[in-house]
C-alpha cells in the first residue's frame, strides 16, 4: 500500500498536548480513508510536505514570503502523487531555497498541520494536511529566493513574532525548544 510508510510515521508521531492529538487522529483517519490522499486533484484535502529548517547553530529558522498567500511561512508544498512524504518536504526546501545540504533533526514527522486553503481560480478551497519536518543547514545559509515566494530570511526563532503570529509556527518553535533540551 503506497500510504503505509506515512501511516508508519504517523503511529510514531508522538503528540505534545490534547490538540495535537486531535489532529495527528484526524489526519490519519485522512490518509487511511483516502487513497488518492497524495494528489493535488483530491479536492476535500491532500497531504503537503514542508520543512522547518534551521541555522547551523539552530538559532534561526528561514522563512519565505509565500508569493500567493502573502504570508511568512515555512517552505513545503505538494506530494504530487509522491507518498515519499520526507522526501516531499526535502524536495521542496531544495527547491524553494536553494540550500544544499540541509540534515534532518530526529527520525519522524516534527510537527502535523491541517489548515483551509481558500478558492484560488479555477481551484476550489480545501485543505492542506501538512507533514512537516525539522531540517538544519550544514554546509551554508545562502538561499536563493524562488519564483514562489516574494522573499526568504532568516528569523531569531527567539523573535519568531516579529515575522508571524501564525499559531502552527509558534507552536512549531516549542516543539523546536523541547527537542534541544
Amino acid at each position: 500500500m503506497h500510504r503505509a510508510a506515512l501511516l508508519e510515521l504517523l503511529r510514531r508521531y508522538r503528540p505534545v498536548d490534547a490538540a495535537d492529538a486531535t489532529c495527528l487522529s484526524r489526519f490519519t483517519a485522512f490518509v487511511e480513508s483516502q487513497p488518492r490522499c497524495f494528489e493535488r486533484s483530491l479536492e476535500p484535502g491532500h497531504v503537503t510536505g514542508s520543512a522547518w529548517i534551521t541555522s547551523r547553530d539552530g538559532s534561526d529558522v528561514l522563512l519565505t514570503h509565500h508569493r500567493k498567500l502573502n504570508i511568512w511561512v515555512q517552505p513545503g508544498g505538494h506530494a504530487d502523487g509522491d507518498p515519499d512524504i520526507a522526501a516531499v518536504a526535502a524536495r521542496e526546501a531544495l527547491e524553494e531555497t536553494g540550500l544544499p545540504g540541509l540534515v534532518s533533526c530526529g527520525d519522524g514527522i516534527f510537527d502535523l498541520d491541517i489548515h483551509p486553503i481558500p478558492a484560488r481560480g479555477d481551484t476550489p478551497a480545501h485543505e492542506h494536511f501538512d507533514a512537516r519536518f525539522a531540517l538544519q543547514a550544514t554546509t551554508t545559509e545562502d538561499f536563493q529566493v524562488s519564483t514562489e515566494s516574494h522573499a526568504l530570511a532568516w528569523v531569531p526563532i527567539d523573535e519568531l513574532e516579529k515575522f508571524t503570529r501564525e499559531p502552527s509556527l509558534l507552536r512549531m518553535r516549542g516543539k523546536w525548544y523541547r527537542m534541544r533540551r
